[in-house]
C-alpha cells in the first residue's frame, strides 16, 4: 500500500485519468473528491462490497436454476 499526505486541495493521479482531491479536513474526518471517466465506477468501500455480495448472491441463484433444470 502506498501512503501519501496531502494537505487541502492538495491531489494524487492515478493513472493519468483519475484524480482524488482531498476537498476538507474536519476533526477526524476528509473529505475527498474523485474525477474519473464515467465508464469507471467509484464506490465507498462498503458500497461495493454490498454490489459484491448480491452479485455472488444474483450468480448463485442462477446457477441453482440452472443445475434444477439439468436434473429435470
Amino acid at each position: 500500500m502506498l501512503v501519501l499526505s496531502r494537505k487541502k486541495n492538495e491531489s494524487i493521479v492515478i493513472a493519468d485519468d483519475i484524480t482524488i482531491v482531498v476537498v476538507e479536513i474536519r476533526g477526524d474526518k476528509v473529505r475527498l473528491g474523485v474525477e474519473a471517466p464515467k465508464e469507471v465506477p467509484v464506490h465507498r468501500r462498503e458500497v461495493f462490497d454490498a454490489i459484491r455480495r448480491n452479485e455472488a448472491a444474483a450468480n448463485e441463484g442462477r446457477t441453482d436454476v440452472a443445475k434444477t433444470n439439468k436434473d429435470s
